[in-house]
């Protein structure tokens, strides 16, 4: 049996989830569901990201603490979760003391490896508001494309910047031109663990192509040193005396939420965390889900802290994500050009929502969600393939059969496509290629509509009531499969399907249904979108747009 890790990225506690933000992190649980279902020992974790400097700032506003107020959506970003389907093992968050103990223990190590070291630098000082500005309240003109950026990583070119390189700076809270003035913090050496990076890209398999390109890049481009403090007032204290007005750097301390996550999961249920995580407990794999923006983060300065601390697995699966559009433009929660989940959750049922985000998802490139691909997407696939075919053999059994599923034997051809299709779409899932796995099923299911119109089950009953019940027995084996080879996708309706056959727990193997057991509790899969939807979505999108 193997130890599955799988590390989902932390939402930002700041603001609600939206539909781009929610696509890079689905194939987390598709993951986990599928390798539980084929039988190995899983760890999904993930929380919500509950420092930095704009949680703090929005809490002074509303004048609660940072906590409060990041738990307002920390209990949204669960809510959401749990009605999606998430099946996480642990979903936390970084402000509780659990986390903040590892983080500092984790620190204490480095700084005991001797791979953290005192500097002192000049920094971003607003002497209009008063305080150091963290990274990404400097905002400036980028040194290497020119365009405008924020904070210590350029999102047009994602180059890795200090924040004294912007030109033309100016402090976010309030437009005013920075000075700079010397403080001490604590710095990682990046830099020693330059070549051991190097063989790690190259020797590692199971990474999305941005993510060896990014990490090439900057490998190509020589690490630099990183601090890993900052003049903060919220956040993971340094355990170090002389820094007790300084926080840990969120850019270091969420990474190791993953650590963090695992060890509390262990604590909470007795669970062997060890086993996920150091090398010689056992076989490992680790799979890393996020976007793309947080690809040196995964494939660079999470293993440098874990080659630091040393005798831990590094990631070997890197499942990073493109960026999403919305009706072909760039999302943005500023201008609140969005579709954010919780509003999508109270109108439209989750598989359509998670099947999108896998069959269109930005997989291997941008893609863009329109209201029109939507209802589409739901009609043409969910209700006129899969569930067209669930309903339209198991209603006729019902009504023909008195609900008993006929006798007949699966072909030699039939079950050896079966068998087939569990191994190519388990192989395409392992290694990322959730999209292609997907079609792949939805392949056999119009294969499986094409055999049910050319065998005319509705005439065989009056002519050949035999080769009727062959059909319908094909078909319902199908049926079964299908329920479990769709469900790390679209659970609930698979759910649904297994209680119409009385199946057990879903595997990631062939199963066959007896003739004459009862079809219990039938009910539609799907019901149609109206295709109105449409022009009345994309009018409340515009009209959100101007508000």
């Amino acid at each position: 049996m193997t130890n599955i890790f799988i590390g989902g990225a932390w939402p930002y506690a700041n603001g609600s989830l939206h539909l781009g933000r929610l696509a890079s992190l689905l194939p987390g649980d598709v993951l986990a569901r599928y390798f539980r279902a084929k039988g190995d020992n899983v760890l999904f974790v993930s929380g919500s990201d509950c420092h930095g400097t704009p949680v703090a700032v929005q809490a002074a506003k509303e004048g609660v603490s940072p906590s409060d107020y990041a738990g307002r959506y920390h209990k949204e970003f669960l809510e959401c979760f749990e009605k999606l389907g998430f099946s996480y093992d642990k979903y936390t968050r970084t402000d509780v003391d659990y986390h903040h103990n590892v983080v500092k223990e984790l620190f204490l190590k480095l700084l005991d490896n001797k791979y953290l070291y005192r500097k002192t630098i000049q920094q971003n000082y607003c002497e209009t508001d008063r305080q150091f500005l963290p990274d990404r309240y400097v905002e400036g003109t980028c040194p290497v494309c020119g365009h405008r950026a924020r904070g210590d990583q350029c999102d047009f070119c994602s180059t890795l910047l200090d924040p004294l390189d912007l030109r033309d700076r100016s402090c976010k809270l309030c437009g005013s031109t920075p000075v700079e003035r010397p403080t001490e913090h604590f710095y990682i050496s990046l830099s020693h663990f330059q070549s051991q990076l190097e063989d790690y890209l190259y020797r590692e398999k199971g990474w999305r192509e941005n993510a060896k390109l990014l990490t090439s890049r900057y490998l190509m481009e020589g690490l630099k040193d990183r601090a890993v403090t900052r003049d903060l007032s919220w956040g993971v204290d340094v355990p170090v005396s002389g820094f007790e007005d300084k926080k840990i750097y969120v850019w270091i301390e969420a990474v190791c939420g993953y650590l963090s996550a695992s060890k509390q999961w262990a604590d909470e249920v007795g669970g062997n965390c060890e086993s996920f995580w150091l090398e010689g407990k056992g076989d490992i794999v680790s799979y890393y889900v996020h976007g793309k923006d947080n690809v040196p983060f995964h494939t660079l300065i999470w293993p440098a802290i874990l080659l630091g601390i040393g005798g831990f697995h590094l990631p070997d699966k890197i499942i990073s994500c493109e960026y999403m559009t919305l009706e072909g433009q760039k999302f943005s929660t500023s201008r609140n050009w969005a579709v954010w989940v919780p509003d999508l959750l109270r109108r439209y049922d989750p598989d359509s929502i998670r099947y999108f985000l896998i069959a269109n998802g930005p997989e291997k490139r941008d893609a863009d969600f329109s209201w029109r691909e939507f209802i589409h997407s739901h009609n043409g696939e969910l209700l006129g393939a899969y569930g067209n075919f669930v309903n339209r053999t198991l209603a006729f059994i019902e009504k023909s059969f008195n609900g008993e599923i006929p006798k007949g034997e699966i072909s030699e051809t039939w079950r050896n496509n079966i068998e087939e299709l569990y191994l190519k779409a388990g192989t395409l899932i392992e290694s990322g290629q959730l999209k292609e796995a997907l079609e792949l099923i939805f392949s056999s299911i119009r294969k499986a509509n094409k055999y049910f119109d050319e065998q005319k089950p509705w005439l065989q009953l009056k002519e050949q009531r035999d080769a009727c019940e062959q059909t319908l027995y094909t078909c319902v084996q199908t049926i079964a499969n299908l329920a479990q080879l769709l469900n790390p996708f679209i659970p609930f309706s698979c759910e649904k399907v297994r209680g119409f056959l009385n199946l057990k727990e879903p595997t990631w193997k062939p199963v066959f249904v007896s003739s004459q057991q009862r079809i219990v509790g039938l009910i539609i899969l799907f019901e149609r979108i109206d295709v109105k939807r449409i022009d009345e979505e994309t009018t409340l999108l515009n009209n959100q747009l101007s508000e």
